[in-house]
């Protein structure tokens, strides 16, 4: 017996609109860096290694490459609505601390799941950036779909997140929302469709904040924009 029920689709599904906060690592221009030693050098390097990435998606518009870099690649791990091997999904979270907290979250597994980082501090740079969403969704923090919250933010178990992701594409849903489990009551958004990314305002550029992380097996703490938050493990 499933959490949840196929028929919750029927009439939950609408046009929706969110603002959403990503954070990434930004590594790559020091790593790349490291091994030129000139503008031309580095402009060469780069290209050379987008060269090797897989295609960009198709879409109805050019895309922010912020936007569309999740889509072109298939990972090996599982994330919450996505099995492992498949199509790459964009998350973000309502607010910085919700995407600092999901990022916190995958900063301390990457450690404790690495033998040789075990009593390890990794120091690193994060750009969060904030997008638009809008397309079909469905809100699973709202009726019926939230009579399920407990499967939905399990801490681990991501059979009823699949399942529900699977359906809702082949019902042509662009984006859902859903509760953080890293951040209790904190809304986060996945999109699986690059058209329901957008620019926010101006420029996505614009809403660049550069934040420090400092995680160990014990606790992750991200600084930055005059905040800090710290999660403990």
């Amino acid at each position: 017996m499933t959490a949840w029920d196929s028929s919750w689709f029927d009439g939950s599904i609408s046009v929706r609109s969110m603002d959403a906060w990503r954070g990434v690592e930004a590594q790559h221009v020091v790593s790349t860096m490291r091994l030129v030693d000139t503008p031309e050098e580095q402009g060469l390097l780069e290209s050379l290694l987008e060269g090797s990435k897989p295609a960009l998606p198709h879409t109805a518009r050019p895309k922010h490459y912020l936007l569309i870099t999740p889509f072109r690649y298939n990972p090996t791990h599982a994330s919450r609505f996505r099995a492992p091997r498949s199509k790459g999904q964009w998350y973000g979270a309502e607010n910085i601390y919700g995407a600092c907290a999901e990022v916190a979250y995958w900063r301390h597994r990457f450690i404790i799941d690495s033998a040789g980082l075990q009593d390890e501090v990794l120091l690193t740079e994060h750009s969060f950036f904030r997008a638009s969403i809008k397309g079909l969704s469905i809100d699973l923090m709202s009726r019926p779909w939230v009579q399920a919250r407990a499967a939905w933010t399990h801490g681990g178990d991501y059979s009823a997140t699949h399942a529900v992701a699977v359906a809702a594409r082949e019902r042509e849903v662009q984006w859902l929302s859903y509760e953080s489990a890293r951040a209790p009551t904190e809304r986060c958004a996945v999109a699986f469709d690059p058209d329901s990314l957008f620019e926010p305002g101006p420029s996505l550029d614009r809403t660049i904040q550069h934040w420090a992380c400092k995680a160990s097996r014990r606790s992750v703490m991200f600084t930055g924009n005059g905040q800090s938050f710290v999660w403990n493990f």
